[in-house]
């Protein structure tokens, strides 16, 4: 699949399968993501880095005899909003974000410096991809059409998985010190 992806637009599909790995059900929500660095590895396999672009409901599963699904999609957008997210809100999302990813990168011990936008639609995703979701909760918010009501539950969700985050950090900062106040 990585070879056509890559022959192609970069792009491909990525929608939850079916039951017991079948073919994924119609109206299923998922999104369109950019391969954007492969890194080949000597036993054939690959390391890729992508991103998610657009979000996308399957329309239908193509047939095809490809050794993976073909689906025809259509996107999904947003429904207007009638009330939109106040600057202090996206500030707000900003901060929180900013922070978890600085907490993060201590726990990971790799640099993350997320480049968020102003735009609280795709920066409500932007924050989504930083967080620590289980599967079904990361499907769940994909599947909300609403910037606003996106914003609103992580402004919500945040402060709370925030502290989490920051006493594994002290937990993992401690460990490193053996115990002892200082490197081991």
């Amino acid at each position: 699949m990585l070879t056509d992806v890559v022959e192609g637009q970069h792009r491909f599909g990525l929608i939850p399968p079916g039951d017991e790995g079948d073919a994924p059900a119609t109206g299923a929500i998922g999104c369109v993501a950019r391969v954007r660095a492969v890194q080949p590895l000597p036993d054939g396999r690959s390391n890729i880095v992508v991103s998610g672009e657009t979000r996308v409901t399957l329309v239908r599963v193509l047939p095809s005899d490809k050794p993976y699904f073909i689906g025809e999609v259509r996107p999904l957008d947003d429904l207007p909003d009638v009330q939109v997210p106040t600057p202090q809100d996206v500030t707000g999302l900003r901060t929180l974000a900013e922070r978890y990813a600085s907490v993060l990168s201590t726990i990971n011990d790799v640099e993350q410096e997320p480049d968020l936008t102003d735009d609280p639609a795709l920066l409500s995703f932007q924050v989504a991809a930083l967080l620590e979701w289980d599967y079904a909760t990361k499907q769940h918010f994909l599947a909300i059409r609403s910037a606003t009501e996106r914003v609103t539950r992580l402004m919500h969700a945040m402060p709370t998985m925030l502290v989490d985050l920051e006493a594994r950090a002290g937990v993992r900062q401690r460990a490193s010190r053996n115990g002892t106040g200082a490197p081991h």
